[in-house]
């Protein structure tokens, strides 16, 4: 027999899992999330079976999920369907049932899935020993030698004043194991970053999901009308040389680091400044932990009310996306050398996603540290941020550490 708290966990993991493979089987777009220090998880149905391309007004939209890509139109997917779960493991709503005859036939499915079922408590260790040796199988277009080639370029291009920065990205493709599980993961991620964001989207007109563990806030709006954003740059190691866990005190940041993320800093005022807002509250920098890393960050915040703006969201969403932590300075020159140089395309990786007029708030998050899974195949993506200062192999190196990040976790 299992203590009463376990039952309730399995109880909860049992009915989420059911929630979301009824609505992959279905073909339904499906979103799963957990906020940044909260226990409650969230999940979003949208019974249409499509998401639609859409342009984001924060006031007009209804209650769903977006997620878009680094370049092009958000996706919006309606919650025809809201699930939540408290911390104390209970469902403590299902609302914003609009299509109560589809939300009957999709419920009575959901059913169906769990009687068919066998209930048990995930081992979260289950793929341990798979994960040591799997780590050297993955396949990637880029090499040290070819990924240190383009940064290179890119301080090339920085020094001959084209920019002052630009961020880099590739990817790591992995073959997952047979008894790899989005939901299993997506509650191992929940458990190891409590800071973070952790979502799991399914598009079922691209047969794709998308996992995400980021620690970068976008635009959030509380439902005080509080606007938060955030600049996050700079990367080192939270794990010492002996495999330690080093505290944010331990951090040493070089002078790039500082450098790079001042210039994140610099572009949100310089959106404040465009919109003549001057009634802002700036902390930082600081040392903030993302799982085993360190980052600086410096949080803003606007009460909208005060100010009397109440589409401060909105603007500034369309400001700030794609901001200078995933794209560079200046924005236009950036985003050339981007497209021109990276091997691969981005889709929603460096984009932005998250619950939107859910319970009158708003939380879009930068997608980083994030995991395409297509069938079989898992392809992770990271980036680094590059300057004058950079160098090619330590950028490597730290793309790295940020495919590592996940794949510890989830394989």
């Amino acid at each position: 027999m299992y203590p009463t708290s376990e039952l309730h966990i399995s109880t909860q993991i049992q009915r989420i899992a059911a929630l979301w493979n009824t609505a992959v089987t279905e073909a339904y777009p499906v979103a799963l999330w957990r906020r940044p220090n909260t226990a409650e998880k969230q999940l979003a149905v949208d019974l249409s079976g499509k998401i639609q391309a859409t342009k984001i007004d924060l006031e007009e939209l209804p209650s769903g999920f977006v997620i878009s890509p680094f370049q092009g139109e958000p996706l919006f997917l309606k919650a025809d369907l809201f699930y939540c779960f408290d911390s104390g493991n209970n469902e403590i709503e299902d609302c914003l049932k609009v299509k109560p005859l589809e939300a009957e036939i999709f419920e009575n499915k959901v059913r169906t899935w769990l009687q068919n079922t066998p209930g048990q408590i995930p081992d979260s260790d289950k793929h341990a020993d798979f994960s040591r040796e799997f780590h050297s199988e993955g396949t990637s277009m880029y090499n040290e030698i070819t990924f240190a080639e383009m940064v290179e370029h890119g301080i090339g291009a920085i020094q001959e004043g084209l920019m002052q920065k630009v961020v880099l990205s590739r990817t790591t493709q992995v073959v997952l194991p047979e008894s790899f599980d989005v939901v299993d993961a997506f509650n191992k991620l929940c458990k190891t970053y409590p800071n973070a964001f952790i979502s799991a989207v399914y598009l079922p007109m691209q047969k794709v999901t998308w996992l995400c563990a980021t620690p970068e806030t976008l635009v959030s709006l509380d439902r005080n009308g509080i606007f938060r954003t955030m600049s996050l740059a700079g990367t080192q190691s939270a794990i010492g040389e002996n495999g330690e866990k080093l505290s944010v005190s331990e951090a040493k940041w070089s002078h790039k680091d500082i450098e790079e993320q001042a210039f994140v800093s610099r572009y949100i005022l310089e959106c404040f400044k465009q919109i003549r807002l001057r009634e802002y509250v700036e902390n930082g920098p600081k040392t903030v932990l993302a799982g085993n890393l360190m980052h600086l960050r410096t949080d803003y915040s606007v009460d909208t009310q005060k100010v009397n703006f109440s589409q401060l969201g909105t603007v500034m969403l369309e400001l700030l996306h794609p901001t200078s932590a995933v794209c560079g300075m200046p924005k236009e020159n950036a985003l050339r050398f981007i497209a021109e140089n990276e091997l691969h395309q981005r889709e929603f990786y460096s984009g932005f996603l998250g619950p939107i007029n859910i319970h009158q708030e708003t939380h879009l998050f930068v997608n980083l540290r994030t995991m395409k899974i297509e069938g079989d195949k898992g392809t992770f993506f990271a980036g680094c941020g590059i300057t004058e200062e950079s160098n090619p192999m330590k950028e490597w190196h730290e793309t790295e550490i940020k495919c590592q990040t996940l794949m510890d976790v989830i394989l």
